[in-house]
């Protein structure tokens, strides 16, 4: 339930922002995090979230003055990250426990304290400055112009999207969690176009997936996260599909 409210806000801008390339380079980039973790022997959720975090920022930073393209700075902070915690996990003497769980996600590692604490914090800052985000989100230049601190925002909600990405990691792994921060917002696009309504349809679609895969999860004795993310695919064809079908049943009468 907390993941698919913080997936919806954050998805929404995300998709809004054009940043799904962005969102992908901060979750590999935060496995550097992972290996420095499992070689210093500290949490390693604790350091792929310092990692996520810095990584996130430093794309900001780096792309702000247009020195560097946006996309180059991503392709190097990724490549970096993956490469960082291939080398830490490879110099971590004996076995790394837990490591699959980063990887392909596992529901019973997540701690309910961490996300309810980032969901409070999310919501709360969402409905704080929700136009303001808005604006940032769909056009900044114009909001920079009316003098709302975009660069701030985009600090702030780029510090949301990497903890969400953190966060949500143990649930359907590094793998597969793009996929929850998109697709059900793919699903709602057919039906509505306002940030609102978005947030709230896709939402209720990446509970209801999210609820029916963890039952076939159970039911097949497969993986939670890859379950989830196979039925929100299969729900997007099957509404595609049927919007299509709507859409030129209603041309066709007109």
């Amino acid at each position: 339930l907390l993941i698919s409210i913080t997936s919806a806000i954050i998805g929404t801008y995300i998709v809004a922002r054009r940043m799904l390339f962005i969102t992908g380079g901060i979750t590999h980039a935060s496995f550097g995090g992972l290996g420095v973790g499992y070689y210093l022997g500290i949490n390693p959720t604790l350091s792929a979230l310092v990692f996520a975090i810095l990584s996130a920022l430093g794309v900001e930073w780096l792309s702000r003055g247009k020195s560097v393209r946006e996309d180059s700075a991503i392709a190097v902070v990724w490549a970096l990250g993956m490469a960082i915690g291939i080398i830490f996990i490879f110099m971590t003497p004996g076995y790394t426990p837990g490591l699959t769980e980063f990887l392909f996600g596992n529901i019973l590692t997540i701690t309910r304290t961490d996300i309810f604490i980032f969901a409070a914090l999310l919501i709360f800052y969402t409905v704080l400055q929700y136009k303001t985000i808005i604006y940032t989100a769909f056009d900044a230049d114009f909001a920079h112009t009316r003098g709302i601190k975009t660069r701030l925002v985009n600090y702030i909600m780029t510090f949301f999207v990497a903890t969400a990405v953190v966060l949500t990691i143990r649930l359907v792994g590094i793998m597969l969690l793009i996929s929850i921060l998109s697709l059900p917002q793919m699903i709602a696009e057919l039906f509505c176009h306002k940030f609102r309504n978005i947030v709230w349809l896709s939402g209720a679609i990446n509970l209801l997936c999210g609820i029916g895969g963890l039952s076939l999860s159970y039911w097949l004795d497969v993986p939670a996260g890859a379950t989830i993310v196979f039925t929100l695919i299969i729900a997007y064809f099957v509404v595609k599909i049927i919007a299509s079908y709507l859409h030129s049943a209603t041309g066709k009468k007109q």
